[in-house]
This record gives structure tokens, sequence and C-alpha cells, in this order.
């Protein structure tokens, strides 16, 4: 039930914001955007969608100057389209599934292909936690007909992808003895079966908010949709979970959440 966590958090705790940013600054004022973004004061930012949209296709972007401009201090770390800023020192990047084939002559178009899980190993007050930034591609393509050829074979395509993906991210934490968070847009409601294996090996951190309703999609309306998840493994306790609101920046809301490796009961 919400409202379920571990109690306060503590002086110290850690601060997660988790979002799908909707092609970064590029459809909003990038002041606004920016602003948005240090408005949430974290340590820890998970962030997708670094990329622009054109002619239907995704497309590279170069902001990283501004970005670090705008957090100083931060260490900044991207695989495609995955973008995670730290606070605390960052001790490793170790490549997850499908990334593991990509070397230093890959191009934005391999990196956005494969990079669907950005895991980033965290000094926090001495014990390492692995922050696992995930983007899973959605099942299909909304731009092609249903009667189109072309529309069965994406959605097939689409879920060998989604699969692999998943895969490799259960496997790699799952074997992982370091405290994780595994966050971002998965692109999966509660009714899919594609969770399974997360919901079982991991904590969802459902039980930390103290909301109704954890939709996520659509921002714009509602938001009935919940298709944005954390779950948490090891001795890693969540004392906050809120849906924060985008303010028309993106049509997914945040995920932010206050965190303390140490108070966690171990995953059995």
């Amino acid at each position: 039930m919400p409202g379920g966590g571990p109690g306060p958090a503590p002086p110290g705790a850690l601060k997660v914001f988790s979002w799908n940013t909707l092609y970064w600054d590029t459809t909003d004022d990038p002041g606004a955007f920016h602003r948005f973004l240090a408005s949430r004061d974290a340590d820890v930012y998970l962030l997708q969608e670094y990329l622009a949209w054109r002619d239907g296709e995704p497309a590279p972007v170069d902001r990283l100057a501004r970005l670090r401009a705008e957090f100083p201090g931060y260490r900044v770390v991207v695989l495609g389209e995955l973008v995670t800023l730290s606070r605390r020192p960052v001790v490793a990047v170790p490549p997850v599934g499908p990334a593991r084939g990509l070397t230093p002559r890959s191009g934005w178009a391999e990196r956005f292909e494969r990079g669907k899980v950005l895991r980033t190993d965290i000094d926090v007050d001495g014990t390492v936690v692995s922050f696992y930034n995930v983007h899973v591609p959605v099942q299909l393509d909304v731009h092609r007909s249903v009667l189109s050829r072309g529309f069965y074979r994406v959605v097939r395509d689409r879920d060998a992808q989604r699969r692999e993906h998943y895969e490799a991210l259960l496997e790699d934490a799952r074997a992982n003895r370091n405290p994780v968070l595994i966050s971002g847009d998965f692109n999966t409601t509660p009714a899919m079966g594609d969770l399974r294996g997360l919901r079982s090996a991991f904590r969802d951190a459902l039980p930390a908010s103290s909301g109704l309703l954890p939709g996520t999609w659509d921002a714009d309306g509602p938001a009935l949709w919940r298709l944005d998840w954390t779950f948490t493994g090891g001795e890693l306790a969540v004392h906050r979970y809120a849906f924060v609101p985008p303010e028309g920046l993106s049509d997914h809301r945040g995920q932010e959440l206050l965190v303390t490796p140490g108070g966690g009961a171990p995953d059995g």
C-alpha cells in the first residue's frame, strides 16, 4: 500500500530524480528546461531522451557544454540517449547487455540502439550503489498504419529488442552485489508481463509513495498509465517516492526519491 516505506529520511539522504525529458530541450524553451531540472536539486539525475526528433527519426543533440555549466561539480555520464548526473563520485560505468558490443568507433545511431540501460556505480558515503538508467523501446511505431506490413514487422523487431534489454538488465542487476536502484521509462504498464522478472527479484518503490494514482503518462492529461518505474535491491531504503508534474516540458511525470544505503532488507 502507498505510504508503507521505511519511515522519514535521515539527514543526508540521497535525492534521486528520474525523468523522460521528451526530446531534451529541443521542443521547449531551453532556459525553462534547465531551470526545471535545477529545481529538483537532486544528487543523482537519471534522464532519458537526450535526443531530437527530426523527419520522423531520432537524431543526436549536443547540449553537454550547457549541461555542465548548469550543473557545476556534477559528474556527467552519457550513453546514446541516456544521461546520468551525479554529485557523488562515479567509480565505474560497466556496460550492460547489448551495450557491451559498443566500441570507441561506434556511432550515435548504434549507441542509441544498444544503449538502453546505463549502469553507473556511485560512491555514496563509502557505499557503492549501482544506478540503472533505463529506457526500454516502445512496442510499436505509432506513425505506421496497422494495415501496413511495416507495422507488424516493427512490432516483431521491437518485441525482440525489448526482451533482449529486459533480460540483460535482469541478469546484470541480479548478479550485482551492490545495492541497486533501477529507474526510468519502461514503456510497460502493470498489466503487461514484461516486468515480471524485475518485480519478483526487486522491490517496487511504490510503497514509499503517498499518492493514490501512480500514473506517469500522459502528463498532459490525467496521467492514468504507469510507464515509468523504480525498483531497488539490496541494502537500499526508499523513504519517499513522488511523481512530479513536468510543467509542460514532457509527456512523462518525473520520479523523485529519497534513499539511503544500509537501511533496506536484502533481497532473498
